[in-house]
């Protein structure tokens, strides 16, 4: 089954327990992030003690229900630039609930080479998320079969990755 509009929003909204992603690309071709990533290559900066935005406030929201949002970001370096303006909004995005964590593989084998960008619900419910090779979201898929694979994904990830705050530590981003 294909997600879109309210059907993907309310994912967000009825989770019970957990969401979580797998993020796996280098780069995401988002067209509303267009003018931020332009401003942020021309040194503009967000001020991650002050930042809040609908996002911030949803996982504050999670927080507040006892509920739990995480993802794992696959990287190598050198960053990408979008990776540098991702993790610019890391920071107050983790300050305000979300779990963030990286799994640098620059030098060793990626344990998760292959598998696709995801989120899962609740460790019960997948949706694949599906990209073209510039990072242009093509779709979400919700993945009718057995979700174990996934569960060994995010265990693996989360064993294999470090917290995002002590990965940044030390770099220029």
């Amino acid at each position: 089954m294909l997600l879109d509009g309210e059907a993907w929003q309310a994912k967000f909204q009825d989770f019970q327990r957990e969401a979580w992603r797998l993020e796996t690309l280098p780069a995401y071709n988002v067209p509303q992030e267009a003018d931020e990533i332009c401003a942020f290559l021309a040194g503009e900066r967000i001020d991650p003690h002050t930042h809040s935005n609908a996002y911030t406030d949803d996982l504050k929201r999670v927080r507040r229900e006892g509920k739990t949002k995480g993802r794992v970001h696959v990287v190598t370096r050198p960053l990408t630039a979008y990776l540098r303006y991702e993790f610019m909004y890391y920071l107050p995005h983790a300050w305000a609930g979300e779990d963030i964590r990286i799994m640098d593989v620059t030098d060793r084998p990626n344990p998760l080479a292959g598998v696709q960008d995801f989120w899962m619900f609740d460790r019960a419910e997948v949706v694949l998320m599906h990209y073209a090779a510039d990072g242009t979201q093509t779709g979400r898929e919700v993945h009718e079969g057995d979700v174990t694979p996934y569960l060994e994904y995010q265990r693996i990830a989360l064993a294999e990755s470090v917290p995002f705050e002590e990965y940044v530590k030390g770099l220029d981003v």
